[in-house]
């Protein structure tokens, strides 16, 4: 279905992301995706985070989160954020559904971050369309699905495991979602990821950014709790299916990229030879993590790329910079998709947040498996024992990766025979991702699907054909 083929001015989509780097990324393609099939789509976000977003064909609109100067980092409280949030972006969506109403474009529909449910009230109280979109795996989705309904006892006691889930293969301490196994140290961030499903019913779409093919037996037998689309992968369409012009990244950066300098050292080293470690955005290890990290790389002898923010520079042993010139290279930032993309990358040391599982699958680069803390658990385990495309090394006792561990892992992925069968299943998952979202894959069925329900509407966002 091209741009050509529809065109309706009646139709007007408003995306909210929560304002963070791993939400408004999947947030931005999905508002992307939905331009090239000929819908308008604004973007609304933070004042804070607004002006780190470019993308052609979207609009883009400030709301306020209430700390319009610095946003989380102002408030510096997940309680107070999100209720601050709740109390300005409620009112800054409504005034911004005013504005529009007075134009020939009024906003029809609103998809929203999960993590904001107080969005889709406001979609209901004017009257216009909601979808939720969840930004997480969809095996995520099922373990809070079923906590919220009553069906999962929290916390989940030593006793009780593994935690058998339909859809799931058997979860371990090691596996579970920490929030799961201590409710209690995480309150506000448990209380968020409840709340995603406190007023769903009053969704009228679901949508998860994962696909058919990688999670379509984890959504088997959830279909009434939790009756959701799959519509991933939400990766810049130039390392998927190619349909969208000029789409060669996320066009959101809330930290300026050092890209130049990485693919300058990437240049010359050999093709498959580069481990390229990152632990995301928010992730922060202790000094004694990074340390067995940093030795183990330097004894492994492996030619590596470490992404490590400012503030966790500070943690590696002293002199390290020097001690690895001859084998690595240690950067703020860069951009993921394009050193992923790259022939000397080998492997990809990953805590294993979302939206790195999903690149790393759609570009085909086997992992190593560090995941610290919520979803990344489950996500590694996934990646590990379900999917086939890396390896996950054993922590001690203080759960703790030492670096004879960690060594071994990155030379089971990236040397011998076992590491040609993860690179063989690294390589078919890449094919799956892109086909899902190609002309007539499963993905991109579910978005047109999406976008006829939306044509066959009248001017308030009514259907009209009573096809949803």
């Amino acid at each position: 279905m091209g741009v050509q083929s529809i065109h309706n001015n009646n139709v007007h989509v408003l995306v909210i992301p929560y304002p963070a780097q791993g939400h408004i990324s999947p947030l931005i393609q999905f508002a992307k995706r939905l331009v090239s099939k000929g819908i308008k789509t604004t973007f609304a976000t933070t004042h804070y985070t607004v002006k780190s977003i470019t993308a052609p064909n979207i609009s883009v609109e400030p709301i306020s989160d209430g700390f319009d100067e610095s946003g989380f980092s102002q408030a510096n409280d997940v309680e107070l954020f999100l209720t601050s949030f709740k109390s300005n972006g409620s009112k800054t969506v409504s005034n911004l559904i005013h504005k529009y109403q007075k134009t020939s474009t009024p906003i029809t529909c609103i998809v929203y971050d999960s993590f904001l449910p107080w969005a889709l009230d406001v979609a209901k109280k004017h009257e216009i369309y909601g979808a939720a979109f969840f930004t997480n795996s969809a095996a995520v989705c099922n373990i809070f699905c079923r906590i919220h309904h009553g069906l999962i006892e929290i916390p989940v006691k030593v006793d009780d495991l593994p935690l058998i889930v339909p859809g799931i293969p058997p979860l371990n301490c090691r596996d579970l979602p920490s929030f799961i196994r201590f409710p209690e140290s995480y309150p506000a961030y448990m209380a968020m990821k409840l709340s995603q499903f406190s007023n769903l019913n009053l969704a009228d779409w679901m949508f998860v950014n994962t696909f058919q093919a990688l999670e379509g037996e984890v959504m088997k037998g959830l279909t009434e709790l939790f009756p959701a689309k799959l519509i991933g992968p939400m990766v810049p369409s130039a390392y998927l299916d190619g349909r969208i012009k000029g789409d060669k990244g996320y066009g959101a950066n809330l930290w300026k990229p050092l890209s130049e300098d990485c693919i300058n050292w990437l240049e010359t080293k050999p093709s498959k030879s580069v481990a390229y470690i990152s632990f995301g955005s928010m992730v922060s290890l202790t000094q004694e993590q990074i340390e067995e990290i940093a030795f183990g790389l330097k004894e492994s002898e492996v030619n590596f790329l470490w992404v490590l923010r400012e503030s966790e520079q500070g943690k590696l042993p002293k002199g390290y910079k020097d001690l690895i010139k001859e084998k690595g290279i240690i950067v703020t930032w860069c951009n993921q998709l394009e050193l992923l993309a790259h022939d000397a990358v080998g492997c990809f040391v990953t805590h294993c947040g979302w939206n790195s599982t999903l690149e790393s699958l759609s570009l085909g680069v086997p992992v190593v498996c560090l995941p610290q803390w919520a979803d990344q658990l489950p996500d590694a385990k996934f990646l590990e024992e379900i999917w086939e495309v890396g390896v996950r090394p054993k922590e001690d006792e203080n759960g703790v990766v030492k670096r004879e561990e960690f060594v071994l892992s990155l030379k089971i992925v990236m040397e011998g025979e076992r590491s040609e069968v993860i690179r063989k299943n690294a390589n078919e998952w890449k094919k799956l991702a892109r086909d899902a979202v190609s002309e007539g894959g499963s993905s991109d069925k579910n978005i047109d699907d999406f976008v006829d329900q939306l044509m066959n509407n009248d001017k308030n966002g009514h259907l009209i054909s009573g096809k949803k």
